[in-house]
């Protein structure tokens, strides 16, 4: 069984841990409670995280399943994004373009080595600054999960799989 597991050390897992405790405090403070839409975004951004654990977890014995649970928590996020964007939308708050100076200052937050949910507190000060800042993450997060996705993609059709691997070995023992 080849290695597996370590996805705290996964950027990816990281940054989704970031966008999920955010995201239960932004809903706390701008979703009402009663909310289909808070539990859905709070389960969206908790898959997120989940997702990439349990396929990192996965991996030692089917890297099928890792890249569907990795492409799962990808879809998740995709779903997150969705809503904080109708959210700022539907208030006719202001959505940050990539280029926008406030969005260019979350998007460098990321480069800091010791960043934690506490580095992007003070955007949450206000709905517009909170969403749009969520936003810029989520950005972040898919965009290392893409990237997490071709690697794996790559390294199952160069190395094959976990299954396919056993049987060559089985394969060769009864040739011995």
């Amino acid at each position: 069984m080849k290695a597996h597991g370590g996805y705290r050390n996964l950027k990816s897992y990281q940054m989704a841990t970031i966008i999920y405790d955010l995201t239960v405090e932004f809903c706390k403070r701008y979703i009402d409670k009663y909310s289909r839409t808070r539990d859905q975004m709070v389960q969206a951004a908790r898959s997120g995280r989940q997702n990439i654990a349990e396929g990192s977890q996965a991996s030692g014995t089917s890297e099928k399943t890792e890249i569907k649970l990795i492409g799962v928590a990808r879809a998740s996020l995709e779903e997150l994004l969705a809503d904080y964007e109708d959210f700022l939308r539907q208030r006719g708050l202001e959505l940050w373009e990539k280029d926008h100076p406030k969005a260019r200052k979350v998007r460098a937050l990321a480069y800091k080595s010791d960043k934690s949910y506490t580095t992007y507190m003070s955007y949450l000060e206000n709905p517009e600054r909170a969403a749009n800042c969520l936003i810029c993450l989520i950005h972040q997060a898919n965009f290392l999960l893409d990237r997490q996705l071709q690697a794996l993609d790559k390294s199952f059709v160069e190395q094959g799989g976990y299954t396919e691997n056993l049987f060559k070995r089985r394969l060769e023992a009864r040739r011995r």
